[in-house]
C-alpha cells in the first residue's frame, strides 16, 4: 500500500450520470468536443475496472458521493451504490463519505442519518458551489447538528472548481460559496465535529491554512490539484506546522495516481512527513481500524504484510 486516498469519486455509470450536466461542460471545455449524454456515459467504468485502477496504484480508498439534484436536476449518486462498492471491494474500497443535497431539508437529514447509522459510512461530503449553499447559513445547522450527534466526519469542497468552467455563467456555479472562511463558523459552532477541507482552497489558500492552524477539529485533504501547483504557503506548511493535519487525496479520476506520486517525490518532503501525508494521518484522523489495512510501509519505504 502506497497511500490511503481519502477522496476518490465514483467512475461507474451512476457516478457519471449524477454529474451529467457538468460532465458535458467539462468535455467541451477541456476537450473542445460537444458530446451527447449517451457519449458521455460511455466514459463510465464497470465497478471492477474502477477498482483495478486503485489496485494498480496500490492505494486504499474512501469513495465519495454526490447529490446536487436541486441545482442541476441530475439524479443523485445513490448512497446505496457506495455501500455496494464498499461491501464488494472491501479490501480496496475501505470506506465511504456519502452525500445528501442540503437544500432538501428534512429528507436530507434523514438520509444523512441513514448513511451513518445503517450504511456505516465514515461521514458525508458536500460541495457548496455546485450544491448552491453557504455552510454557515443557519438554515443548514440542523443537518450539521444531526451529523455531529452521530460522530460523523464532514468533507467540504473549498476554492474554485472545474465544474461549469468555461460555460456561460459558469454553469450556474457560484464560486463564493466555496470560500473556506464560511467553514470557520461551522467549526467554531460545532467544536466536536471533525471537518475536512477538500483541496487547497485557491484562490483563498491562506484561509484554509488559517482555519487549520486555529481549529483543532479541522483537517485537510490535498485532492484535486497536481502537487507541483500547490500554493507556496501550503507547500511550506504541509512540511512543517501542518504536517499532522493534511491527508493524501486524488479526486479520482481527475489526476492519474502515477503523476501524483511522481510529483510528491519531487517535492523533497522528508520521509517521515511524507509517510504521514500518504497514510498515517488518515489512520489517526479518520480512526481507521488496522484490520482494514493489509499492508503498511516499513521504515525503508517498502511494503510488507501485516502480521
Amino acid at each position: 500500500m502506497k497511500a490511503i486516498d481519502v477522496h476518490a469519486h465514483v467512475s461507474t455509470r451512476p457516478g457519471v450520470e449524477s454529474l451529467m450536466s457538468f460532465q458535458r461542460l467539462l468535455v467541451k471545455y477541456y476537450m473542445g468536443m460537444d458530446m451527447t449524454e449517451e457519449q458521455v456515459t460511455g466514459f463510465a467504468k464497470e465497478p471492477a475496472a474502477m477498482v483495478d485502477d486503485f489496485v494498480a496504484a496500490e492505494v486504499k480508498v474512501f469513495i465519495v458521493g454526490w447529490d446536487a439534484e436541486t441545482t442541476t436536476g441530475n439524479p443523485p449518486l445513490p448512497n446505496d451504490h457506495l455501500k455496494e462498492l464498499v461491501d464488494e471491494f472491501k479490501d480496496t474500497v475501505i470506506g465511504a463519505f456519502g452525500c445528501v443535497d442540503p437544500n432538501k431539508g428534512e429528507p436530507a437529514i434523514v438520509e444523512a442519518q441513514r448513511c451513518i447509522k445503517q450504511l456505516g459510512f465514515k461521514g458525508l461530503k458536500f460541495h457548496p458551489p455546485a450544491q448552491g449553499f453557504r455552510p454557515n447559513d443557519k438554515t443548514f445547522y440542523p443537518l450539521w447538528e444531526a451529523l455531529d450527534e452521530l460522530g460523523a466526519i464532514l468533507q467540504f469542497h473549498t476554492g474554485t472548481t472545474g465544474l461549469g468552467a468555461g460555460a456561460g455563467g459558469g454553469g450556474g456555479v457560484h464560486l463564493e460559496y466555496g470560500r473556506p472562511v464560511h467553514l470557520d463558523d461551522v467549526a467554531a459552532d460545532f467544536p466536536n465535529l471533525k471537518i475536512i477541507l477538500c483541496h487547497p482552497g485557491w484562490p483563498w489558500p491562506e484561509e484554509n491554512l488559517m482555519i487549520l492552524l486555529h481549529k483543532a477539529n479541522v483537517f485537510m485533504d490535498l485532492s484535486g490539484w497536481a502537487p507541483k501547483y500547490f500554493p507556496e504557503p501550503l507547500k511550506k506548511d504541509m512540511k512543517g506546522r501542518l504536517k499532522d493535519k493534511v491527508m493524501f487525496g486524488s479526486d479520482y479520476p481527475l489526476i492519474p495516481y502515477e503523476r501524483l506520486f511522481a510529483e510528491y517525490e519531487q517535492m523533497n518532503i522528508p520521509d517521515d512527513i511524507l509517510e504521514g501525508i500518504f497514510w498515517k494521518n488518515a489512520v489517526r484522523i479518520l480512526e481507521i481500524p488496522e484490520s482494514l489495512l493489509e499492508t503498511k510501509l516499513n521504515e525503508n519505504g517498502d511494503e510488507h504484510e501485516r502480521n
